[in-house]
């Protein structure tokens, strides 16, 4: 038996100066101490040995095993050392390759900046699910029955629902409206909030649409809230967001959901407001529609319309993203074209 430790000493300092890496290192511990190691068959054989050498042999074990813990220990650091050192022949002044670094999507990093500035000025920020209710969708934003935005031209209907009516017959949210409802059912009023999402409409793609878009919407409801006061809010943001002013226009537009209702212009900052595939060579660009709430849906929401009134806008979020960067292709957002996205880091 004293031969046979003899020979599992030596072969293991052998696998120990052996061992250049701490993997390798690693190895030969499992190797020497391991539960199917030389040792642990020696450790088996014990209890056959005559009563008087049991003894023996268990300490003189029990000393291998520290010898090999202590030794590996050692050549542990000493390859820890010798990673560590520098070479003769780096050269520490050339310049060094950076990691590979991921980076915000330009949506994302645009809505993160919107929920910055309205935060400063007091606003609560609300999520909802992407699937939502005709209920919601249509009825409680004063949208009448025949509405063609109900159809299935423009909106994706759940499989299984098409033939339900209100808050059974469900869809992908067209856009984030309904949550405006849906926020004020659930809290007291006044309400200064606004609610980031995705929304989904059956339509063509071009450079200026898609099927699946960001939309970020802010509503304020109050007693007393002047229509000025929206029109300086909207220019507020604009700023913000581009750091600069940004020339604005208001235009009369209908909206079931407000009265009045208005269509939101900028300047197209991709031409300048020369002209330009964006802006439908007319130098501005629509990125929301916007008014005071109308009396039917403060009625859903169960408010009343003779004490509250409010503003509410509807910001393309894709569009405003393309004024910043100057693209003049929504599709490129949704391209997963690695070429495009790492102009962001």
């Amino acid at each position: 038996m004293k031969e046979k430790l003899q020979s599992v000493k030596t072969d293991g300092e052998k696998r120990i100066e052996e061992a250049i890496t701490i993997a390798s290192l690693q190895d030969v511990k499992a190797f020497l101490l391991g539960k199917q190691s030389a040792i642990t068959d020696i450790l088996k054989e014990i209890p056959t040995l005559v009563v008087e050498e049991r003894g023996n042999v268990g300490r003189a074990v029990n000393e291998l095993k520290n010898y090999f813990t202590e030794l590996i220990d050692k050549r542990r650091e000493e390859i820890n050392i010798k990673t560590s050192e520098v070479s003769p022949d780096f050269d520490l002044t050339v310049p060094g390759i950076l990691p590979l670094a991921g980076a915000l999507h330009p949506i994302t990093q645009m809505c993160y900046d919107l929920n910055d500035t309205f935060r400063s000025m007091g606003f609560e920020i609300f999520e909802e699910s992407d699937i939502t209710s005709e209920l919601y969708a249509f009825d409680n934003l004063n949208f009448p029955p025949d509405h063609p935005a109900r159809e299935s031209m423009d909106t994706y209907w759940i499989a299984g629902t098409e033939n339900k009516r209100g808050g059974e017959r469900l869809c992908l949210r067209p856009h984030l409206t309904g949550a405006s409802v849906r926020y004020m059912q659930t809290h007291k009023p006044p309400y200064r909030f606004v609610y980031p999402g995705r929304a989904y409409r059956n339509e063509a793609t071009d450079a200026k649409h898609e099927r699946a878009f960001f939309q970020y919407e802010a509503l304020i409801v109050d007693r007393d809230f002047t229509f000025s006061s929206g029109k300086v809010m909207i220019k507020s943001i604009l700023s913000k967001v581009f750091g600069r002013d940004v020339p604005v226009r208001m235009r009369v537009g209908f909206f079931p959901f407000v009265e009045p209702g208005f269509e939101i212009d900028m300047g197209c900052l991709v031409c300048g407001g020369d002209g330009c595939s964006v802006c439908k060579q007319v130098g501005w660009i629509e990125i929301m529609p916007g008014g005071t709430p109308h009396p039917n849906v403060l009625k859903a929401a169960g408010l009343n319309p003779d004490e509250y009134t409010g503003f509410y806008v509807n910001i393309g979020l894709d569009r405003l993203v393309m004024m910043r960067y100057e693209i003049d292709d929504v599709r490129l957002f949704r391209s997963a074209d690695l070429r495009f996205l790492q102009q962001f880091k």
